[in-house]
Order: structure tokens, then sequence, then C-alpha cells
């Protein structure tokens, strides 16, 4: 039988949507699995294993999956031998700590003697070790939210995306203990084989995840106003210029970072530009 590269990825959840379409960009179908507990890939040679997010870490570390897609949060959380093959740069997120809006707090040193509810223990523990903090940790799961206004604690550690869940239980978000976002981590003992097969998978998705970031950008001007535009052009080395059907005109092609596009687009039409066009990118290879 063929060596398959075994996926371990989140079984239900925002992590578990956005890898798989991940997998469908990178051109790879996998058959329905949500409701099973494994999946193959018709098409390239990876099965998936739907887990529980918390246990993919020592799957991974044991061998039963060769590879998971999961938060650093959970990585760094659980401890595990394995490392990272490629940060994905989706699912960003934040651990911090937060404490209701009426506390006076004046910095780290205010939580030593508290009470701080937590999901998650060891990174808190960490953090508090190295600003020699001393507090009570108490380890909950799930709505951890919700601690201090029931008097389980004086502060959280929790996971914080847009703020909006802190902010509708009056808590105010005081330290960030990490940064977090979705990566692809291995175990460290992986068989040649099944490394060629992850090596292609993170080609395929490297070059997914560069052209999410930048897109095609077209424009058109005359001949007299290319080089002014090439000038404020931050592209891929030199852009196309093609001549257009009326005499005189040229059209400039290039390929460009969206988030720089909106801070040109004044100069490019001061410089001549027009009929601009700015084209997604399915797939980039650098």
């Amino acid at each position: 039988m063929a060596n398959r590269l075994k996926v371990a990825v989140q079984k239900s959840g925002r992590l578990l949507d956005d890898s798989l379409k991940l997998l469908k960009e990178c051109g790879i179908s996998i058959d329905n699995g949500r409701n099973q507990l494994k999946a193959s890939a018709r098409n390239f040679p990876i099965d998936v294993l739907y887990l529980r997010n918390g246990d993919i870490p020592q799957y991974v570390q044991d061998g039963v999956a060769d590879i998971g897609i999961i938060g650093q949060n959970t990585v760094i959380e659980k401890e595990k031998n394995i490392k990272e093959a490629l940060a994905l740069g989706f699912s960003k997120c934040r651990l911090s700590i937060a404490t209701p809006r009426q506390t006076d707090y004046s910095g780290p040193q205010w939580l030593e003697g508290k009470r701080i509810a937590t999901s998650y223990p060891n990174s808190l523990r960490q953090y508090l070790s190295g600003h020699g903090i001393t507090a009570e940790i108490h380890e909950i799961s799930g709505s951890v939210e919700i601690a201090p206004n029931i008097g389980l604690a004086d502060a959280i550690c929790d996971l914080v995306s847009t703020g909006s869940t802190l902010f509708k239980n009056n808590l105010v978000e005081q330290e960030v203990i990490l940064r977090s976002e979705a990566s692809i981590v291995q175990n460290e003992d992986l068989a040649p084989e099944l490394q060629q097969i992850l090596d292609k998978l993170v080609f395929r998705i490297q070059s997914v995840l560069t052209a999410r970031k930048n897109k095609y950008l077209l424009m058109n001007a005359r001949d007299e106003a290319v080089q002014d535009i090439i000038n404020v052009l931050p592209g891929m080395k030199s852009p196309t210029v093609m001549p257009l059907a009326q005499t005189g005109w040229s059209s400039i092609h290039t390929v460009i970072s969206e988030d720089r596009f909106w801070d040109i687009i004044d100069s490019l039409k001061d410089k001549g530009a027009e009929g601009i066009l700015i084209v997604p990118i399915q797939k980039m290879i650098l």
C-alpha cells in the first residue's frame, strides 16, 4: 500500500472549516468525513483524522497522526515534542489576561496573590513565573469569562480574538501573554517518504498563502506616463507593459500586495493610470 500522510484536524469549529478550505484551494479533494473519524483524499496521498483539538499534539507526538493543523497556542500549552512545519496566517488570536472593568489594574504585579481562572494553566504559569508572580490558578474548561462575575476568580487568562466576549462580560484585556495563529505541526521523527509528501503539501500551501496576500494589478495609461507609473509600483521585479490597439496607449500589468494597493492608488491616478483593475490570484509560485 502506498504511503499516505495522516493529517489531524479539529473535528469541529472555525479552524476545521479554514483547514479544509485551505486543502481544497491546494487542489486536494477530501471525502466528507465530518461525521466519521477518518476521511481520505482522492487525488493526494493524505488521510484526514478528525480529532479533539486538545488531543492533536499528543497524537502527533505519538505518531498516530503524522502532522496536525492546530493553533500555536495549543501547541505551546500542551508542551509536546513536536515541531512547527509552517505557520498558516489564519485563525489569529492572542492569549491574554483580563480583569473586571472596575478593577484598578496597575500592571502584572497586581496579579500577585490573586485568583486567575484559565483553560491554559501551563502558559499562564510560565508567564507568572517569568514575572516573579505567585497567584492561585483555577483551571476550568469553557466559559472562563464568567469566572469573575460569579466570584470564582479576580482575573482570567483566555483567548481573545475580537474582544467582544470580554466586552459583553464587563472585562478589560490587560496583558497579552502570547500571540497565536494556525500552523502545521509534525512528528519529529517523520519517515523520509512521509516527509516528501509533507514537503509537497507545504509547497502547495505556500503558493496558496502567497496568492492570498497578493493581487494582479492591471491599468491603462498614455505611453508618456508609463515610466512615472512604473516608478510608484512596488510589484514583482519589472511590470509587464503591452501596447493597446489605440495608438499612444499601453496596458501595465504587475503583482502587488493587497495592503499596498490602497497606499498608492491616488499616486497611480495622479500619474495618469486609468481603467485600474485588481484581480485575485488563485496560486502564486515564487
